[in-house]
């Protein structure tokens, strides 16, 4: 594993170009400048994936100043969310289902942190703004 961010990466590729080949001109830093301050602002790679239902209660839930923790609280959430969330069988859960709930708990908190998710039924990206 690497410590390096994928923003060092683009700026090492970026000054590869310049050495092998690609004539530096005058106008070369303010165009690395400017992909640079794309780059940053571009939203991330691995954006989390989560089913409309959840979409719907994290953007309620955020609109309602309701904290991630009672977001994520069983008792708390629609029918809906709570059947994603759901073992497969209902029954007492094996370590396969038991990981498969945290892993959507862990999607969930990420979109929740992150303010921004990809919805699963029609790829629409949603991003909260933040309140003023």
């Amino acid at each position: 594993m690497t410590l390096e961010t994928k923003r060092d990466v683009l700026k090492k590729a970026l000054d590869f170009f310049v050495m092998y080949g690609i004539e530096q001109s005058i106008n070369y830093d303010l165009k690395r400048y400017q992909y640079l301050s794309e780059y940053d602002a571009a939203l991330p790679d691995d954006l989390p994936v989560i089913p409309k239902a959840v979409s719907e209660w994290i953007k309620e839930c955020k609109h309602r100043n309701v904290t991630l923790a009672d977001t994520l609280c069983m008792e708390m959430r629609p029918e809906n969310v709570r059947n994603w969330m759901a073992f497969k069988d209902g029954d007492v859960a094996n370590d396969f289902d038991r990981a498969g709930y945290l892993r959507k708990q862990d999607l969930m908190a990420s979109a929740w942190v992150l303010g921004v998710w990809r919805v699963e039924e029609t790829g629409e990206i949603v991003k909260l703004e933040a309140e003023k």
